[in-house]
């Protein structure tokens, strides 16, 4: 494994006490981050947090909810002095069903964790990194933002409007310190899975030219080199993880 240098960096994750978001946060602490876990459960986000290391904190946090951002934010700088990266991977697939059939309600649950939760976290941190004129916010998408698939249209959606998201923000912030960009990585093996039917999850790997599903590792290896000062000049980017499956 390649130690990437984080030492002296704050980063939070949200939706990090397990999935993505914790193997991303296990890299960090690897390469001497230290990290803010954000997750909706207390009991979680704090015993993933002691699990990374003990200059890790866990905060409950509802992303939906720009109050509980805005409040997690001030909590965070006052333990660390400072936020120098923010993993943006709290997010919920919603049901898989005709569009037809989503009540109003569902629709809007999924799209305000995943997009809304996103702007929140970027609306409350962005201020802060820009007090040290300096971050590194990536974004998680969706091969389903680029392609879009069948009976998952609010996930879709709001998996395309958080690139749609990280372009405009990463061209807000090019002249500053700051670097905004997104993943679209294709389904990784987590719990995220037990929300979908075998037939739905087959649908989705026969599509990866690679043909399995990305690990966990492999996604956390580039999202931490994404929030490394080395990343100093790609911003408003898409980075693929779809193992061949979208090459745009």
């Amino acid at each position: 494994m390649n130690r990437i240098d984080m030492a002296d960096k704050t980063v939070v994750i949200t939706g990090g006490a397990r999935g993505i978001g914790y193997a991303i946060g296990e890299r960090l602490v690897q390469s001497g981050a230290k990290v803010a876990i954000w997750d909706l459960r207390p009991d979680e986000s704090e015993a993933s947090a002691a699990a990374l290391s003990k200059d890790c904190i866990g905060l409950s946090v509802d992303v939906s909810d720009g109050l509980s951002v805005d409040h997690a934010a001030q909590q965070t700088r006052g333990a660390f002095g400072r936020i120098d990266g923010l993993v943006n991977g709290a997010g919920i697939t919603g049901p898989v069903k005709p569009l037809a059939e989503y009540s109003v309600d569902e629709w809007r649950s999924v799209v305000e964790v995943n997009l809304t939760g996103t702007f929140n976290c970027c609306r409350s941190i962005v201020p802060i990194m820009l007090e040290n004129d300096y971050g590194r916010i990536v974004n998680i998408s969706s091969v389903a933002g680029k392609e879009g698939n069948p009976n998952l249209a609010a996930y879709s959606a709001a998996k395309a409007g958080i690139i749609g998201l990280t372009k405009s923000l990463g061209k807000e912030l090019a002249k500053t310190g700051i670097a905004v960009n997104c993943i679209t990585p294709t389904t990784a093996k987590t719990k995220i899975l037990d929300s979908l039917t075998p037939e739905f999850i087959e649908y989705m790997r026969v599509r990866i030219p690679r043909d399995r599903f990305a690990e966990l590792h492999e996604i956390a290896a580039m999202v931490v080199w994404m929030l490394s000062e080395e990343n100093s000049f790609t911003t408003a980017a898409t980075f693929d993880l779809s193992g061949g499956r979208t090459t745009y």
